[in-house]
């Protein structure tokens, strides 16, 4: 098996492990487990010459049409299938639908299980979905807020409260605009997305003239400082960290910088009073 032709090898290793009856063709005279080539080609409507050099190696890389129909005549799962378009076109599929904006049982425990760092999950559109008690007392109470206004991007731009928090605001509103441009297109712009672009356009002018910058950035690593009502100035360092199997979904981290900035957030936790904000 060459190592050269993987788009190939993958192919025909998932035609093999097919169950030909079940799809309803004939098993007499079959010597091999799985499909014949002509049977894939059927099942994806494509040729089965065009189909055998696919697999020999032969052809260039095909359309995202060839390769979604492929990979329904080859039941491939969402896993495979994004292997699949990754060794065709050096890329995953394009997102036609967002999973639910919900984290599991055991990534909660974890938010949980930090108990002095303050983190939360957020969606690609920015909108916070799970969180900590730490970030609840260091940033913002998220449990007392609607799902609409845990969305960050509100919080930056039309929220004046969380403006005056915020002693770097111009370069965290710069950032958050390119981080949500490039995350949502990476997830998949949705029209919840395209909806609170519009509504944004419309009540910040400072959101629409960063939106027609057109720069993108990730999110990675870095140091945010938030201006506390209780305890004053907090460097937080913090982390952003991809849920995998849910590309809308990302985890981040925010660590106290110092150990001033350390004790005062356990000063905070023992208060238990939530008050501030960051991103």
């Amino acid at each position: 098996m060459s190592e050269k032709n993987l788009l190939g090898n993958f192919l025909k290793d998932r035609r093999s492990r097919l169950d030909a009856a079940s799809l309803g063709f004939s098993m007499t005279r079959r010597r091999t487990p799985g499909l014949r080539r002509e049977e894939v080609a059927l099942r994806a409507n494509v040729s089965t010459t065009w189909y055998t050099w696919l697999e020999q190696g032969r052809e260039g890389a095909p359309s995202s049409d060839v390769l979604e129909r492929l990979a329904r005549a080859l039941a491939l799962s969402d896993v495979e299938r994004e292997y699949l378009f990754l060794l065709a076109q050096n890329r995953p599929p394009q997102l036609h639908h967002q999973p639910p904006a919900t984290v599991s049982a055991q990534l909660q425990r974890l938010l949980d299980a930090m108990e002095n760092i303050p983190a939360f999950v957020k969606t690609a559109d920015w909108t916070v979905v799970a969180w900590n008690r730490a970030a609840s007392v260091v940033l913002a109470d998220y449990a007392e807020m609607t799902y609409e206004e845990r969305n960050i991007l509100r919080m930056v731009f039309c929220c004046p409260s969380k403006r005056a928090v915020m002693p770097e605001w111009e370069k965290v509103a710069s950032f958050v605009v390119a981080t949500f441009r490039a995350e949502s297109a990476r997830a998949g712009m949705t029209d919840a997305s395209r909806a609170l672009i519009e509504e944004l356009n419309a009540a910040s002018p400072e959101f629409k003239a960063l939106w027609l910058d057109q720069n993108v950035s990730h999110h990675g690593e870095g140091t945010k400082r938030i201006n506390h009502a209780r305890v004053g100035l907090i460097h937080l360092d913090y982390s952003s960290f991809a849920v995998e199997g849910n590309p809308n979904l990302s985890l981040v981290i925010y660590n106290p910088s110092t150990e001033i900035d350390k004790k005062n957030v356990h000063a905070l936790l023992r208060l238990s009073t939530v008050v501030g904000f960051a991103v």
